[in-house]
């Protein structure tokens, strides 16, 4: 079965770009061919990624366009790391496909790829768009990244009420995982939250917690993922474990 995850979740600031990045690197690391497509108009991925998204030739948004072979957008991070970048422009695509209420269009891009790759990471957008619906009706997996706050759960309903719209026309969709990100341990409310998504998801949630790691702020100025930054830093170790989760969650999901 394809491995294509996405990383959604409608509340920004949860860690949802900083989780695709650093899961990519990781599963790289372990020695898995990984592509990471930015399908977020911030392009904060794409800078992580080490490319200057305002003067990429092909994006994502050129192929979801027709304005170019996907294959063309496809850049070498590092190893087994590649990266389909994004920049503003992709907001002409979004609106493309809203007008044309295509919500396989990339569906149809990735079959052309996907067969090249173990894992393909797609990070959504901080809203339930089409690009965020056409993210979901490729993907065969939803990891969703929360952070252990007051609102971590506001608005999810909304998600998950989309995810099972979405498994009409794409059964094989399933949510791989809860990751708790930026956790503080110290904070009594970060406990109190965690707890709440334990009740709620249950064996759902990743055993892994993401923790508030200078290392991980500093990563992307440098254009750079946690692995290759700090790699024997608390975040580095948090994000390997994942990956390691990730691929034991799927290959039982799969087998």
């Amino acid at each position: 079965m394809d491995n294509i995850i996405a990383i959604a979740n409608q509340k920004g600031g949860v860690g949802k770009t900083t989780t695709a990045v650093n899961l990519v690197a990781a599963l790289a690391k372990l020695g898995k061919n990984t592509l990471l497509i930015d399908l977020d108009p911030q392009g904060n991925a794409t800078t992580a990624g080490n490319l200057d998204k305002n003067t990429i030739e092909y994006s994502i948004c050129e192929a979801l366009l027709g304005e170019c072979d996907i294959n063309e957008a496809i850049f070498k991070v590092s190893s087994n790391f590649d990266i389909i970048g994004t920049n503003t422009n992709l907001v002409a695509a979004e609106i493309n496909l809203l007008n044309g209420r295509d919500s396989k269009k990339l569906h149809n891009l990735i079959t052309n790829i996907k067969k090249d790759y173990s894992y393909i990471i797609i990070d959504c957008p901080p809203s339930l768009n089409m690009l965020t619906i056409n993210a979901l009706n490729c993907a065969t997996g939803v990891v969703i990244p929360m952070q252990c706050e007051y609102y971590a759960l506001e608005g999810l309903s909304s998600l998950l009420q989309t995810i099972d719209r979405v498994k009409g026309d794409n059964p094989n969709l399933e949510i791989v995982g809860v990751i708790r990100t930026m956790f503080d341990g110290r904070n009594n409310l970060s406990n109190e939250v965690s707890a709440q998504l334990i009740s709620h998801f249950d064996k759902r949630v990743f055993k892994t917690i993401i923790p508030r790691n200078i290392a991980l702020a500093e990563a992307p100025s440098f254009g750079q993922d946690i692995i290759s930054y700090s790699k024997s830093s608390k975040g580095a170790i948090a994000y390997l474990s994942l990956a390691n989760e990730v691929i034991f969650r799927l290959r039982n999901n799969n087998g």
